[in-house]
């Protein structure tokens, strides 16, 4: 892991997801759960996938996923999430996560990057193909 490096929330990214852990959401050493932050990133990764699929997607694949900073219980994490490659059928998207902390002495670090991608499916669970770009 590396040291906190103060950065801005990114102004060129959609915010997707923003969400404050509690104590339920921590591993035994008091830090955030990583599976709990997966799975925020894959509902935050779903939200472009979704808008671009027009319809219900599946996630198919982690592509990468890096945990840059703990999470601690009142950080307020906020999810930045884009479409970065298309296929017939797939969307691969960037998420970026930044966890704001300290509200007396403000500071925003980026605690977690991953790449996912979705494939779109019908209502009956089968792949379908991505409908023409709006």
């Amino acid at each position: 892991m590396t040291t906190e490096m103060p950065v801005t929330l990114p102004d060129n990214r959609e915010l997707v997801l923003r969400v404050m852990p509690m104590p339920a959401d921590t591993n035994p050493m008091g830090d955030v759960f990583g599976g709990w932050i997966m799975a925020q990133v894959d509902v935050a990764g779903a939200v472009p996938a979704i808008r671009r699929a027009r319809g219900r997607v599946a996630t198919v694949a982690v592509n990468s996923f890096l945990f840059k900073q703990p999470v601690s219980v009142g950080d307020l994490l906020s999810f930045y999430a884009r479409v970065v490659r298309e296929g017939r059928t797939s969307v691969t998207v960037d998420v970026e996560v930044y966890a704001e902390r300290h509200p007396e002495n403000p500071l925003v670090v980026k605690v977690t990057e991953a790449q996912l991608t979705y494939v779109a499916v019908d209502g009956d669970g089968e792949k379908r193909a991505l409908p023409a770009p709006a």
